[in-house]
């Protein structure tokens, strides 16, 4: 099978929603989101938006993420005890690049592992520091 590289919107959500799949049925990180996120049908639009806002910066996008993800992440590590481990944004990771590896090919794929890389680890630093704040 041809794979493409993910061109716009559609591809983005197919891509958010294929994760978001495999991410409510993980053993370890399905309890953890499906205890947080109420309105599936919303985060998934509101990530979908994240990720074509990230991929795409500099092509003119008729939706744009505005949010604070730090801040929500933040606030799940303090409300699941200061559990999140670097284990949580491995398995995260590790989902991300299968369902990419198994929807697309190309530059624009790849820059999603690459952002998804960076923020993770970000993300995981960032909250560590964030204990240390009271």
């Amino acid at each position: 099978m041809n794979k493409k590289d993910i061109q716009n919107r559609e591809d983005v959500s197919a891509l958010v929603n294929s994760f978001y799949k495999k991410i409510r049925v993980d053993e370890t990180l399905g309890p953890i989101f499906n205890e947080v996120i109420k309105d599936w049908d919303e985060h998934l639009d509101r990530l979908t938006t994240f990720w074509e806002t990230s991929l795409f910066m500099t092509k003119k996008l008729d939706k744009k993420y505005y949010g604070n993800p730090l801040a929500a992440h933040v606030e799940v590590d303090r409300r699941f005890n200061h559990s999140i481990t670097n284990t949580h944004f491995g398995l995260w990771l590790n989902l991300w690049f299968e369902t990419l590896d198994e929807l697309f090919e190309g530059e624009v794929a790849e820059n999603a592992k690459r952002r998804a890389r960076k923020m993770g680890t970000f993300m995981f630093m960032n909250i560590f520091a964030a204990r240390g704040e009271k």
